[in-house]
């Protein structure tokens, strides 16, 4: 009888033949199938059931422009053919990838200016012929009365 059986090391068990699952939580925003040449970026149209057109006319001025629903048939919503893709109050735009590095650029280049600004600020109290940013506070105790 011992005879008929395959050896242990040869059987394989189904638990070592599965695939590993591995969870990840969903995510709350859908991306959009990549497209040549564009970025795309979800833009806030409400909060707290307000409807946020300043902000949203902002963005189209910077030059982001809504993704229509039919483009991009993997993020239609039910009930939301022909208008733009838009999920939880906020609306999937997209703009040229230069602009986005153009403006990148720039905002980077304010940043850089503004921390440079500060360190100027900083090492000018670091030298003597510089006028200092902080008065100095010394105060002076004596002891018994001055007018003797």
């Amino acid at each position: 009888m011992a005879e008929n059986r395959t050896p242990r090391e040869l059987q394989t068990r189904e638990k070592d033949t599965r695939a590993a699952y591995v969870y990840a939580p969903p995510s709350n925003l859908p991306s959009p199938l990549p497209q040549p040449g564009y970025e795309f970026r979800w833009i806030m149209t409400h909060l707290l059931g307000q409807q946020q057109t300043v902000h949203v006319s902002r963005q189209m001025r910077e030059g982001w422009v809504p993704v229509k629903a039919v483009d991009h048939p993997e993020l239609q919503i039910p009930g939301n053919k022909d208008g733009n893709v838009e999920n939880g109050g906020l609306m999937l735009c997209k703009a040229p990838e230069e602009y986005v590095r153009a403006r990148n650029a720039h905002y980077e280049n304010q940043a850089k200016a503004q921390v440079d600004s500060v360190d100027n600020n900083f090492l000018r109290t670091q030298d003597k012929r510089m006028p200092t940013m902080f008065s100095e506070r010394d105060s002076k105790v004596s002891f018994g009365s001055g007018n003797r």
